[in-house]
């Protein structure tokens, strides 16, 4: 049998171009089954589809600064077991913006026109985040779901409540977040100091009024 390829520094950057390219331009595929299909499809009036699509849209931005953060950060990080639990992560994360995509393909819209630049900005942060050491590394992971799980939460109550599909989709995300920031808890993150968090949240807010339109 021969032995586990080793990557190049090259190796890597050209694998996480090949994510960027996959995430911002391609229709990434699920492995795990959308939570929308047990839920059948409402009767949802104009405004309601265009309110439901633009959290989707959000949401779907969302998924593609995660893509980005994640593999920022495991393109940097020094141990290899917190490399292996971010890509770990970054899959879950593939799986929620396909759903994601899904959905805003059903509701006749479409993903936010700046996803290159969310990217762009995603990967840097990651790779700032990780050259600090795996335990900073890991505590911006806690502070990103944790912030993550509320909005998913202000989602949930805003969405149509007829919109049982978005909402499916939006629960499980949840539990996943909730899950990645458990299990970066137990690997030894460390908390961030008081100016991070906050821009973090400005920088959020700022996303999610611009992709809730574009």
């Amino acid at each position: 049998m021969n032995p586990a390829r080793t990557l190049s520094t090259l190796d890597r950057l050209l694998a996480d171009a090949q994510n960027a390219l996959e995430t911002v331009a391609g229709e990434p595929r699920a492995q795990r089954r959308n939570p929308a299909e047990a839920e059948p499809e409402a009767a949802l009036d104009q405004a309601e589809r265009r309110h439901a699509a633009g959290l989707m849209r959000i949401n779907h931005v969302g998924e593609v600064c995660a893509q980005a953060l994640y593999v920022g950060q495991a393109a940097v990080a020094r141990n290899p077991s917190t490399r292996d639990q971010l890509l770990a992560a970054a899959q879950e994360e593939t799986d929620h913006l396909a759903w994601c995509g899904d959905r805003l393909r059903e509701l006749d819209s479409r993903p936010s026109l700046f996803n290159p630049l969310w990217y762009a900005g995603g990967y840097t942060i990651g790779v700032l985040a990780g050259l600090r050491g795996d335990g900073w590394n890991l505590g911006f992971v806690v502070e990103t779901e944790r912030q993550v799980e509320a909005h998913l939460d202000e989602h949930l109550q805003s969405l149509p409540a007829a919109d049982a599909r978005s909402r499916a989709i939006l629960t499980v995300m949840k539990e996943d977040e909730i899950r990645h920031a458990d299990h970066a808890e137990a690997a030894g993150a460390k908390v961030l100091p008081p100016p991070v968090p906050t821009l973090m949240a400005a920088a959020s807010k700022l996303m999610k009024t611009i992709a809730y339109r574009f």
